[in-house]
């Protein structure tokens, strides 16, 4: 069905998009920090779209397995209501925003961390642990400034974010070209 590559090319598969997408990232994450304001009503207008999708699809998941599920029908109308709100009323959705991604951003710093610990002494460990470190201190600063810098913060933060994150996916891809090689 998928035109998935064999075992042996999968990790030379696997490096060759993370190369691209890192480059695609990088790209994203300079014009965001450029065009702020741009990238933070981009990003609000995404996420609105995304739950409201889910929200729709929870009411229909609700809907054809238990009718009288209330708690799937609250979820839905949460979600739903949420994602009307950030389209309707968009700035209060970047601020609601960067309340979110402050909450993703030490998520990021988790996730990053606990890659860095795990790659180490692997070549490219420290990228992860830098971008740790960056995602931490960005969910500091976000704090910091909520909800009045939001307009600004949402888009010049996802952008820094989006850019180490691809610098992170070029390095883990040249790290797993050379490990192929061994």
């Amino acid at each position: 069905m998928w035109n998935r590559p064999k075992e042996d090319n999968l990790f030379e598969h696997f490096g060759k998009n993370a190369k691209i997408l890192g480059w695609i990232f990088i790209v994203l994450g300079v014009l965001g920090v450029i065009f702020p304001t741009v990238m933070s009503f981009t990003t609000n207008i995404f996420v609105a779209w995304l739950m409201l999708l889910a929200g729709m699809m929870a009411g229909y998941f609700t809907y054809i397995t238990d009718k009288k599920d209330w708690l799937g029908w609250l979820k839905s109308l949460i979600l739903i209501g949420v994602a009307l709100y950030m389209l309707l009323s968009p700035l209060s959705g970047v601020a609601t925003l960067g309340l979110l991604f402050s909450i993703y951003f030490f998520m990021d710093a988790f996730a990053g961390m606990g890659l860095a610990v795990n790659a180490y002494p692997h070549k490219g460990w420290w990228i992860w642990a830098v971008n740790a470190l960056l995602s931490f201190g960005l969910a500091i600063f976000f704090i910091i400034g909520w909800p009045f810098s939001s307009l600004f913060m949402v888009g010049t933060l996802v952008g820094i974010s989006l850019f180490f994150d691809g610098l992170a996916l070029l390095q883990g891809g040249k790290w797993l070209k050379e490990m192929t090689k061994i």
